[in-house]
């Protein structure tokens, strides 16, 4: 898989606090980001095979 480049424009307090985000577990913000963007995504994909699965088995037999 590729890479490509994101860029975004982030007000100063919020990098301030990603900045100390990232430091405190020795990542960069690149990184930081990076990992939490992949988490949310994975988070969100979860959730929706759960509640497929829910759906699935709360279907009536046939």
């Amino acid at each position: 898989m590729g890479t490509r480049v994101l860029s975004l424009r982030v007000e100063g307090e919020l990098l301030e606090r990603i900045q100390q985000r990232a430091a405190r577990r020795g990542m960069s913000v690149q990184d930081y980001v990076v990992r939490t963007l992949v988490r949310d995504d994975f988070d969100e994909r979860f959730m929706a095979s759960v509640e497929q699965t829910e759906r699935f088995y709360a279907a009536p037999p046939l």
